[in-house]
């Protein structure tokens, strides 16, 4: 983010902070996951939750049996057409705000199943629009805390206040200032790739 949460210290021991950021560092530190798992990959999710790799430790442990008490749906395993409705309908009943994890190759993008099976979805984004999308098969609990270090990232850059240059008449309110999208980890290159000569010292080159 390009501003620190805590923003001066005093020998008082006094913190000064804005409410947007104290917020925000609240809700990133208090994802409520449902308990929700569809195949496989289900394992993973509950090894992440085991004291190996203790998702407690993000604030993520707390994993909630009904979808009204959750803000984050980690959707692990296979999707079919009979249970992509239901998919729908607990995500309907969650409290905004809220997200979603795409958590294996089956649910990125139907897996192994979806080219010699006509019951699965290709793909849990057309049933509910994913914000975080975990490949793997399955993939490792480091893999799927990396997925949930990434909400956080999305959650500490959403914006409350509004804009004060919009909206006319008393108490106006003007138009929600713009969410600020976090940097992509490992997109791969961040410079362009010098060109440069390969290296041949270390091979054997004959002519």
């Amino acid at each position: 983010m390009t501003q620190a949460f805590i923003e001066g210290r005093f020998e008082e021991g006094s913190i000064l902070t804005t409410v947007e950021h104290a917020i925000n560092w609240a809700r990133q530190s208090s994802i409520w996951p449902m308990t929700f798992g569809l195949a496989c990959c289900a394992i993973e999710m509950m090894a992440t939750g085991a004291s190996r790799f203790d998702i407690d430790r993000f604030g993520a442990g707390a994993f909630r049996a009904t979808p009204r008490q959750a803000d984050l749906m980690i959707v692990a395993g296979t999707v079919t057409y009979k249970m992509g409705s239901r998919v729908r309908r607990l995500y309907n009943q969650m409290p905004d705000p809220k997200f979603v994890i795409a958590m294996g190759a089956c649910t990125v993008g139907g897996g192994p199943y979806f080219k010699w099976g006509y019951h699965v979805v290709k793909g849990v984004d057309l049933v509910v629009p994913v914000d975080v999308y975990v490949p793997g098969c399955p993939p490792r609990p480091e893999a799927l805390l990396e997925g949930l270090m990434r909400i956080q990232d999305k959650i500490a850059g959403q914006r409350l206040a509004k804009r004060s240059d919009t909206g006319s008449g008393f108490m106006r309110r003007g138009a929600k200032v713009d969410d600020q999208l976090p940097v992509p980890h490992h997109s791969g290159y961040i410079d362009d790739v010098e060109d440069v000569e390969p290296v041949f010292d270390h091979q054997k080159i004959t002519d």
